[in-house]
């Protein structure tokens, strides 16, 4: 990663808790916290403030209903962080709300401007072309979400393209949510999702859908970027004094907020994507107008969770040079940073060499906090309590291991939940000849070691392990049968199942059971591409 530090500010001379929320979803506890009774749509308080700033922020549209759209699935978790009733979902009107063919109170249609660099190349302008922020809602705990309508037409920011989404890609979206949701690990939330009779044009004739998500805010580190390369200096501060007063108002009350606001994206970045790394995620277009300045996962396009574990895996058919290899995730994390640091140089410092210097100190510290923060989740994925300092190699040696052999990878993490030395978890690391079966056994023996060295309860271990290391994660074949019953059979009941499994994936269940093998031999010929 130095390298990457080391040319993150290349032109510094020429520049003269809401995140929180999206990491889980509320259950019972947290409702009697916000207090009793559920609000209907049109009693959602409504705060546009991002509507506000106005000018090259934003571009305003309507959306463009689907021909005979109607509702797929409504999420009654998502919409529990709004203070939603669920049983809205049984409106006939839902669809008409959302597109905004009828009155809605609060609802301000717009598409946000950003720019990016998309696999390494800095591309200009981008912006929503193919959604709109409906409005920004505040619910009873003062929590601020954007609620975001994805497939809703064309826009100043479509390009060549049609605006649209497609079926295939709104299901996998709907369902990473929930999945990531259900990790515990900071996402967009999936609020509904709906279908239609229209014929949208990809690869082949496909029918348009829509996907109505949520998020903290749809900042992102492009948006930044778009005002920093055209040198709208005082456009920057009043992007970044928005970014602050909206979602980060305690930073007002530092030295330096600016360079705060920094230091806060790349700590909560360095904890994503260690958390990313421990389930095997992969993002698979990690182009910072994908990134988050909340540090939640965004724009789920060719994702995907690793089966057989491969370090230099990559999930996106599209990447041909490997740029967003699972392995690769992490020092591009720091580069999209870099773009973001160097983006905020101007409002950080007047002397840009001050700016360069004081950013160049915030990035260096990514390495670390990210080590630590996957530090601890490689024990936590072992069963470790106490800090060894050999942890962190023992687990790396697991995945060496396992690449050498072909283990998959969160099958073979959730099995270690057991002890060691239990016939079926031995046998399943020494069902191999030769070098690799003396270096499983070897690393079991290092492994039973560690743990008899803690004194550890062995059932408690297995029930923290089994906290830690999910039973099921979302393979892209058990998005595939549901993208299939959906499109061939108009059957979205499987969607309804996964959503509600995939909530609580860390749980023994049978409904897991379905889910919980390792993929069939069909799945091989899958690929996903930046059109899924």
């Amino acid at each position: 990663m130095t390298e990457i530090i080391n040319n993150c500010i290349p032109n510094a001379g020429s520049a003269s808790s809401s995140a929180g929320s999206a990491r889980g979803l509320p259950g019972d506890a947290a409702e009697e916290e916000v207090g009793s009774g559920y609000l209907e749509l049109e009693e959602l308080r409504f705060e546009n403030r991002y509507s506000r700033l106005a000018g090259e922020f934003l571009s305003r549209h309507r959306p463009e209903p689907l021909e005979n759209q109607f509702l797929i699935h409504f999420n009654s978790r998502a919409a529990r962080l709004l203070d939603l009733d669920p049983e809205q979902a049984e409106r006939r009107d839902l669809a008409e709300l959302f597109t905004v063919q009828k009155p809605w109170p609060g609802v301000d249609p717009l598409a946000m401007c950003y720019a990016g660099h998309q696999f390494g190349q800095y591309v200009p302008r981008l912006g929503d072309g193919r959604a709109l922020l409906l409005g920004q809602v505040r619910n009873r705990a003062g929590e601020i979400w954007d609620l975001h309508l994805k497939g809703s037409g064309l826009t100043l920011y479509s390009r060549q393209g049609d605006g649209k989404a497609v079926l295939r890609s709104t299901i996998r979206e709907y369902l990473a949510s929930v999945a990531m949701a259900g990790l515990g690990i900071p996402t967009t939330h999936a609020l509904a999702m709906f279908g239609s009779d229209e014929e949208v044009y990809r690869e082949s004739i496909e029918t348009g859908a829509m996907i109505v998500r949520m998020a903290p805010s749809h900042l992102r580190f492009g948006t930044f970027e778009y005002f920093f390369y055209r040198q709208q200096f005082d456009a920057l501060r009043m992007l970044a004094d928005y970014a602050m007063d909206q979602h980060f108002p305690g930073l007002r009350k530092v030295g330096n907020p600016y360079l705060s606001l920094l230091e806060t994206v790349v700590r909560t970045t360095a904890a994503l994507i260690a958390h990313w790394q421990s389930v095997g995620f992969c993002h698979g277009v990690m182009n910072t107008d994908n990134m988050s300045i909340h540090g939640i996962t965004i724009d789920y396009g060719p994702y995907g969770f690793m089966d057989t574990y491969r370090s230099d895996h990559v999930c996106n058919h599209s990447d041909h040079a490997g740029r967003y290899a699972f392995d690769r995730q992490p020092p591009i994390a720091l580069f999209n940073l870099s773009c973001l640091a160097q983006s905020l140089l101007p409002v950080i410092d007047d002397d840009p060499e001050r700016a360069a210097g004081m950013a160049m100190e915030v990035l260096q510290a990514y390495e670390g906090i990210f080590e630590q923060e996957y530090l601890s989740l490689k024990r936590s994925k072992l069963g470790l309590k106490r800090k060894e300092k050999g942890d962190g190699a023992l687990y790396d040696d697991l995945l060496t291991l396992m690449q050498s052999v072909g283990m998959d990878f969160t099958i073979t993490f959730r099995l270690l939940g057991e002890n060691p030395s239990r016939i079926d978890v031995r046998s399943a690391f020494l069902d191999m000849a030769g070098a690799e079966r003396e270096r499983a056994r070897r690393w079991l023996e290092a492994l039973q070691f560690r743990i008899q060295s803690e004194d550890a309860d062995p059932d408690g271990r297995s029930d923290g392990m089994k906290k830690t290391n999910p039973r099921i994660v979302l393979r892209n074949h058990i998005a595939e049968q549901a993208i299939r019953c959906a499109r061939d059979d108009r059957d979205f009941s499987e969607i309804g199942r996964l959503t509600e499994v995939f909530s609580n994936p860390y749980e023994d269940s049978q409904e897991s059971d379905r889910y919980a093998g390792p993929p069939p031999q069909w799945a091989a010929g899958l690929s996903v591409s930046c059109s899924s």
